[in-house]
């Protein structure tokens, strides 16, 4: 049985600092393939990567706000991590779940309840660590991201 080569090629294309240019294209790319396809796929999902829709408040207005991310599994919690591209700013999103504590995760066409939890300290180490493991490009995004430290989230199914 063949197995699909995408994801490891995904990792590569990840650690890839040009790829991080790539965001003007593929984050509208992916709002089209989730409409055409009536949110059941995305760019990361063609490529094989864990991917999710986050669903969260928005901190300001309270309206939900969705949006598609890669994830790092770790057990039965998620990991999101903040890089933005290697932005030097923020996510907005990681603005919006750092003022939540609950959202809504939908994984594999499964929807459920998440606890949010923003990492610190030790807890924010290793949970780097195991990313950069599961992710290798974070390392560079971060380099790029200019000292940024990067918000980290667990999510864990309520």
């Amino acid at each position: 049985m063949l197995s699909n080569p995408l994801p490891q090629v995904a990792r590569w294309l990840g650690g890839q600092p040009w790829v991080m240019r790539s965001a003007p294209v593929v984050v509208p790319t992916e709002r089209v393939l989730r409409r055409i396809t009536g949110g059941r796929v995305g760019v990361l999902d063609i490529a094989g990567v864990p991917s999710l829709r986050l669903t969260v408040a928005g901190r300001k207005t309270g309206v939900p706000r969705e949006t598609s991310l890669l994830y790092v599994p770790r057990g039965e919690d998620i990991l999101l991590i903040g890089s933005n591209w290697g932005s030097p700013r923020h996510p907005v999103w990681s603005t919006n779940l750092r003022a939540a504590d609950r959202a809504l995760v939908r994984v594999r066409g499964e929807t459920f309840p998440v606890q949010v939890t923003e990492l610190v300290g030790e807890d924010r180490d290793h949970a780097w660590a195991h990313a950069v493991r599961s992710w290798p490009g974070y390392r560079m995004e971060s380099r790029l991201a200019g000292g940024r430290v990067f918000r980290i989230f667990e999510l864990r199914r309520r």
